[in-house]
């Protein structure tokens, strides 16, 4: 007899050829139903399969669901904090886990065994802003942001998107936290900084479309992060509560219009950020706590239907707040978040777990909350976990190890960093040539930095040093930069 679980199902949607275009199924939870799966995404047939689960769910295995707890690949199977989160996963029917540190194929091997563990098919989820690297050692280091957003051409930022796409799909990671698409219009910001795609709002908006696009080609879920907008401040979230003073003009008119770009483009997942606007949100309450954020702006009046996913929980913005842990965890749901994101692993036993399993059976809108984001978490795994080409539930981490990283996949990084290039002088951009007078110095010590910048600036200076930089070089350079430098208008460092 088959194993009666979701782990089940979701192999039986992945895994066996489709007959006349159809998958005959059988439901779990212990009850037989034959229901036709349409895998052209018919969502009436879609909506009675989450219906069917859904109704055979437990208040805990909903409750569940919307926790999202930290792995590193760095344990072993048995370090304890690896068992608490296999306990989590088993006992607690916890709907995912965030993957830090470690390697490739000792994560593929993990998720293995948690995903073993589980009864409903797990969401593995990484940080992956620049690809796997951004965790993982041995893999690939992409161009940031800020570089991405110097490049005129889209078609190679959805290229990358489906270099990284194809990187977490091996991996077995169906849901990447990026796009970041925060505006960098606070030069003080050094938390966002390079992870913004820049200032400019539609270039920012096209960006992070390009490269969403590129990832959904390899069905992983993405992430506009973070909501409404982390650009205007100079303060992190993870140790302290932004404030950001501007009237809602302003805000309507910079912040969001990369998620109402996003929105239109069916981005399936959002994540909300600790960061209070006192113009807008008179409580103070973050927007990651705030219903007005998350419900009547983001839901009602955008129309957004996907997964909303908070920020870490652990950070300082979240907690500060809300004071007691459980409280912040409790009015993040009833805000409208989905999934509650946590950078170290709780031990749901605890005040976290019972006292809103506990609201659950006391308030009855609380109830309602939980209910509607476990829907929605469940009818999202379904979309991304059905195609032929979704990241598989169990990685083969042999296939890990000879795939990731890919070589091939480095070629994206050199030619994206060569067409990111951009002199600025001032805040502006410098001309292509210095037909106007300009004098420039040019130092360093590769030749062909010195080839490239004479044939753009012909008539100017250089100045040379030693690429092996010592005591005696840096302050030969140090004497003679001041008297070199005075003819010169502007100097050009490699």
């Amino acid at each position: 007899m088959f194993k009666n679980t979701l782990t089940f199902i979701f192999k039986i949607l992945i895994f066996i050829p489709l007959l006349s275009g159809l998958i005959f199924f059988t439901f779990p939870f212990g009850y037989a139903q034959d229901i036709s799966f349409s895998p052209n995404g018919d969502s009436a047939i879609h909506n009675r399969w989450v219906d069917s689960v859904f109704a055979k769910m437990t208040d805990d295995e909903k409750l569940g669901q919307l926790f999202m707890a930290e792995v590193s690949s760095k344990w072993t199977e048995t370090d304890n904090r690896f068992l608490n989160v296999e306990n989590l996963v088993r006992d607690y029917h916890i709907g995912g886990v965030i993957f830090f540190y470690g390697g490739p194929v000792r994560q593929a091997q993990l998720t293995n065994r948690l995903q073993s563990a589980a009864k409903i098919p797990l969401m593995i989820a990484q940080d992956g802003e620049w690809g796997l690297a951004m965790r993982l050692d041995s893999t690939v280091v992409y161009p940031r942001n800020l570089c991405l957003g110097a490049i005129k051409n889209n078609e190679l930022i959805y290229e990358l998107g489906r270099e990284i796409g194809r990187q977490c799909n091996r991996l077995g990671v169906n849901i990447d936290f990026m796009p970041c698409v925060d505006i960098y219009d606070n030069p003080s910001n050094t938390v966002i900084a390079n992870r913004s795609f820049g200032s400019n709002i539609i270039n920012v908006a096209q960006k992070a479309s390009s490269i969403v696009a590129g990832m959904t080609d390899y069905k992983i879920l993405t992430t506009a992060k973070h909501f409404p907008g982390h650009g205007d401040t100079n303060l992190d979230s993870h140790g302290n509560l932004p404030q950001i003073d501007i009237d809602f003009e302003t805000f309507k008119n910079r912040e969001l219009i990369p998620y109402l770009y996003l929105i239109k483009e069916k981005i399936p997942a959002v994540m909300s950020g600790h960061l209070a606007f006192p113009q807008i949100e008179s409580s103070g309450a973050p927007a990651s706590l705030s219903k007005y954020f998350l419900t009547d702006l983001l839901r009602n009046q955008f129309g957004f239907d996907g997964i909303i996913i908070t920020d870490d929980m652990m950070m300082v913005g979240a907690t500060t707040y809300a004071g007691a842990m459980s409280t912040a965890f409790k009015m993040a749901l009833e805000a409208g978040n989905d999934i509650i994101l946590s950078s170290t692993t709780a031990k749901l036993n605890e005040a976290l777990w019972t006292r809103n399993l506990e609201n659950m059976s006391i308030d009855e809108e609380f109830h309602d909350c939980v209910k509607q984001a476990a829907y929605r978490v469940i009818k999202a795994k379904l979309d991304y976990f059905k195609s032929g080409n979704a990241a598989p539930i169990y990685p083969d981490d042999e296939l890990v190890d000879k795939l990731i990283p890919n070589r091939e996949g480095e070629k994206y990084f050199l030619e994206q960093a060569c067409r990111s290039v951009t002199i600025e002088k001032k805040g502006s951009a410098m001309p292509m040539s210095n037909a106007n007078g300009e004098r420039i110095l040019l130092m360093g010590s590769l030749n062909s930095f010195f080839q490239a910048a004479k044939q753009r600036y012909p008539d100017s200076g250089e100045f040379r040093f030693s690429y092996e930089t010592g005591p005696n070089e840096t302050q030969w350079v140090l004497d003679n930069v001041p008297q070199v430098a005075s003819g010169y208008d502007t100097i050009i460092i490699c």
